[in-house]
């Protein structure tokens, strides 16, 4: 018995229109997948900035009420730099560690350089581990906290001002702060804000390192 062309056709159509289908459906997905992704970071950076998780540490820090330094016990910072892949900065520490007494307000530098033939503009995402020692490390002075802009081969020094919270576990000795700056897409030729951040001033004696 031969079979019906006319039916076998309509099965290839319906099978090419299957496959169609399932083509369509997998690239909306894809696109759908890679969207999401960009929207997580976002996400991700807001639930960590709130509640500290995996060492991200908060917005700048005020307090109006005077801290104890506890000098019974010191605990080591170690400052590392890193810059994202694609971003022309030099980027590192000029003070690699320090010792401090928890409630004691210190401040070290950073120094950054464009080494393009044009302007850059560059954000810092800060990082603090062990993760549980992030929502205890306060700082009130940061370059972290706004965009920068360094102009073609500009170097630029970049303080911060920090405080560990005398609150911290006792168990911790040594806490590692850690930068990356990223470069913000389009920032070619950007234009310098003059506008500045003001810095809030701790309650505690100010050591220089």
């Amino acid at each position: 018995m031969t079979a019906n062309p006319n039916t076998q056709q309509d099965a290839v159509n319906s099978r090419n229109v299957g496959n169609k289908k399932v083509t369509r459906n997998l690239l909306f997905a894809v696109v759908g997948m890679f969207g999401f992704g960009f929207a997580l970071v976002p996400l991700y950076d807001v639930f960590c900035d709130i509640t500290g998780l995996n060492g991200k540490t908060g917005e700048q820090y005020v307090s109006d009420v005077p801290v104890q330094i506890d000098t019974s016990r010191e605990i080591k910072v170690e400052f590392l730099a890193n810059v994202n892949d694609g971003m022309p900065w030099e980027f590192k520490p000029l003070t690699y560690s320090v010792k401090v007494h928890p409630g004691e307000a210190s401040r070290i530098e950073y120094v950054a350089r464009n080494k393009t033939d044009r302007d850059i503009v560059g954000q810092a995402i800060p990082s603090v581990s062990p993760g549980q020692a992030a929502s205890y490390f306060q700082k009130t002075e940061c370059f972290c906290f706004t965009e920068q802009v360094l102009k073609a081969g500009e170097e630029k020094i970049m303080p911060v001002v920090f405080m560990i919270d005398p609150s911290i576990d006792e168990d911790v000795h040594e806490v590692t702060l850690s930068y990356t700056f990223f470069i913000k897409p389009g920032s070619e030729d950007a234009v310098v804000n003059t506008d500045k951040k003001t810095s809030v001033a701790l309650s505690t004696p100010l050591t220089q390192h």
